[in-house]
């Protein structure tokens, strides 16, 4: 006779119903305060060491406005990449998507003249598509993520080329421009979207059952089926808003710039990795979390226009983003060894 097994999985009122973890007073744990903000500590350092090894070139608005009024294109696809992260997905075609978007809004406006309204739609829905296919290939055939995720990028990326004829498409008007350059408190009205966006992917994965549910797809997704919970519908549902967000990307980008030149998406790759694995290193340890990711970026960001003012130019950027991802990667790998997450 068989023994009963006492290892049920958790049905999914109880998932809705937990919690987040709740910090008490008289009981802080000091150890898990530093880990939390080491990342931060660091980052008034590399500060502290710009503003005094380069007080005249650092301590300037111009470089306080450089280093926070630009990168809000990098703070939404990482998000992006965090919406399929959490479910234990993979996606490399985030940039692509991007640059699809950001280069059919003035492809659709000022070639074929549809209206902003609509060609800003339609973008957005090509972004998303781009999630969906991804989506399809990975939950219902079977793909493997980056496999499918690769070769949809180069796909999307070689479209894009295609249908821009390998040409920078500028001409947006000024007014459609205020959406994302608009002066608010020094810095262009982007920079808070780019923090909005980050709340509320915190919000929701930190506060509501949907968030809970993906992150429990993504840290064990067998178990999270036989709770009952749709895994299939939440994998597809993250590729597809990760398509949205990295569309909502271009957009913004291409507000800026006035077009978008589909030469330099993939540009934005490799530093969107690196700040999503270096933001499991504060906030939440161990786990992917949106505000962390606002953080590394900015972090990033600031040791670029640093050594850039220092004189190094040119090969900095790929130096310390190649760098940080590896270290970012290691951090994590330890992070999760120590945390068992």
């Amino acid at each position: 006779m068989s023994t009963p097994d006492t290892h049920q999985a958790p049905a999914p009122e109880e998932i809705e119903r937990a919690e987040p973890p709740v910090f008490h007073a008289g009981r802080v744990d000091f150890r898990d305060l530093i880990s939390r903000t080491s990342l931060i500590g660091i980052w008034l350092l590399v500060a502290l060491g710009f503003a005094v090894f380069e007080s005249d070139l650092f301590l300037q608005e111009g470089t306080f406005k450089t280093i926070f009024g630009s990168q809000y294109e990098l703070v939404f696809l990482t998000v992006a990449l965090v919406c399929t992260f959490t479910v234990g997905e993979f996606d490399l075609s985030v940039a692509s998507a991007m640059g699809l978007a950001g280069s059919l809004v003035p492809l659709l406006n000022v070639q074929d003249g549809v209206p902003i309204v609509f060609a800003v739609i339609l973008a957005l829905a090509a972004s998303s598509a781009v999630g969906a296919v991804n989506g399809f290939l990975v939950v219902k055939v079977g793909v493997d993520a980056i496999v499918a995720t690769l070769g949809m990028g180069t796909l999307v990326l070689g479209i894009t080329l295609w249908i821009t004829n390998l040409n920078t498409i500028n001409g947006l008007s000024h007014g459609f421009a205020e959406i994302a350059i608009r002066d608010v408190f020094g810095l262009p009205i982007a920079f808070f979207y780019g923090l909005a966006a980050c709340l509320i992917l915190a919000y929701i994965l930190g506060f509501t059952p949907l968030g809970r549910r993906m992150a429990f797809v993504g840290s064990s997704r067998e178990v999270a089926r036989l709770a009952g919970i749709n895994v299939d519908r939440l994998r597809f549902g993250a590729y597809v808003a990760g398509g949205f967000v990295a569309g909502l990307a271009g957009v913004l980008l291409a507000a800026t710039l006035g077009g978008y030149n589909p030469n330099t998406s993939q540009t934005y790759l490799l530093p969107a990795f690196a700040a999503v694995l270096l933001g499991p290193a504060v906030i939440k340890p161990g786990r992917f979390n949106p505000m962390g990711n606002w953080i590394a970026v900015y972090f990033l960001q600031t040791g670029i226009v640093g050594l850039q003012l220092a004189g190094l130019t040119g090969w900095v950027e790929n130096v310390f983003y190649g760098g940080a991802l590896v270290l970012a990667v290691s951090a994590t790998t330890l992070i999760r060894r120590r945390t068992g997450k």
